[in-house]
């Protein structure tokens, strides 16, 4: 089948250029570093300064993934440091969408904590009336942003609300 043979060729494409960087570092330096952005500057409590900065210290890694990455070994044989590279090419792209989806989400609610968005006693301010919502990003090339698409939640037996949990 035509759509097959072009995932196949996409796969080969992206082992190719995995492959073809020949730099100095392994994939799990970069994985390593990757983290610590996430941790410092998309975790728990985030802020709206942190999430911007972690979006500009992504591509930076991003760009010095794709120049200095080293996969040794060959493509044709069990290379698990080819997978690793691979993995991490793919988180690479991944916590950009969740720092997007972090920095677009302009209240706090449960595990989504925005520094900026809290009550009076410092609880979780929630925004149900524009975040009761299933969301879903769409990839829409490289260099290009996601679109958001968003269905709305209906709650019949639940009421929604803040939580005070002092």
């Amino acid at each position: 089948e035509p759509e097959f043979n072009q995932a196949e060729q996409g796969v080969r494409d992206r082992i190719t250029r995995l492959m073809s960087v020949r730099g100095q570092q392994p994939a799990s330096v970069f994985h390593k570093r990757l983290g610590k952005i996430m941790w410092d500057h998309c975790g728990m409590s985030r802020n709206e300064e942190g999430l911007k900065k972690a979006i500009s210290l992504i591509r930076e890694l991003r760009e010095e993934f794709w120049n200095d990455l080293l996969v040794p070994g060959s493509a044709g044989e069990l290379n698990q440091d080819l997978e690793k590279a691979g993995r991490v090419a793919d988180f690479l792209e991944l916590a950009e969408l969740l720092v997007t989806d972090a920095l677009e989400r302009r209240e706090s609610c449960g595990a989504h904590f925005r520094e900026e968005f809290r009550a009076s006693e410092g609880e979780a301010l929630r925004n149900d009336k524009e975040y009761a919502c299933v969301a879903a990003w769409e990839y829409k090339g490289n260099n290009s942003p996601h679109a958001l698409h968003r269905e709305d939640l209906v709650f019949t037996d639940t009421v929604t609300g803040e939580r005070n949990y002092k």
